[in-house]
């Protein structure tokens, strides 16, 4: 079976390969991924196919991976350390932009979310990586993201159920522009006669 994602509101196959630099010899599979040598990361091998790759790759090897990129063949993605604006002039040619979550008690991807999308314009599909759980979702939903790339360990059913938690939001978000109480009609205070 190929491996699934949640796009929007719906389970599809994912097209997509992520690269991400080989795991430390001996390092503990249940913790979260230790940062990759910056050197390691800028020299990985892209293959074929669609792939997304890591912002460093990208930054390193860009000249070498635009002819792909324009065709729809490359995603970058970004570390919670890093900058989302380091992809400012880039965006217009990748395939998809997803956000690493190391680990589920890291916010800092809710904010290059929330950037990629209200400050730098992005309107393509913004995935969220990692250590994704049905908990997160409708909170990932609101700041921007449209897909999701669940933990492998858990059911993609049940973390589907996780978008629609709540009927309504209160703040103002990238999903809800305007907060609530702007949205709800208020009867007019009834007016007083003075004696």
């Amino acid at each position: 079976m190929p491996k699934q994602i949640i796009k929007g509101r719906a389970i599809v196959a994912d097209d997509w390969n992520l690269l991400r630099a080989p795991a430390a010899e001996g390092a503990d599979p249940a913790a979260a991924p230790a940062p990759a040598d910056p050197a390691v990361v800028a020299a990985l091998e892209v293959p074929a196919g669609r792939v997304i790759v890591p912002l460093a790759t990208w930054l390193a090897q860009r000249d070498a991976l635009s002819a792909r990129a324009a065709a729809g063949e490359i995603g970058v993605w970004i570390a919670p350390d890093e900058d989302p604006r380091a992809l400012r002039d880039d965006l217009p040619r990748l395939g998809v932009v997803a956000v690493d979550f190391p680990k589920f008690t890291d916010g800092r991807g809710y904010s290059h979310a929330w950037n990629l999308r209200s400050r730098l314009g992005w309107t393509g599909e913004l995935r969220a990586i990692g250590d994704v759980l049905r908990d997160q979702l409708f909170s990932m939903q609101r700041v921007g993201f449209d897909a999701y790339d669940t933990r492998p360990d858990r059911s993609i059913e049940e973390a589907l159920k996780g978008l629609t938690v709540f009927s309504e939001t209160y703040q103002a978000s990238v999903d809800q522009r305007v907060p609530l109480f702007r949205r709800q009609a208020r009867p007019a205070p009834a007016a007083t006669t003075g004696a």
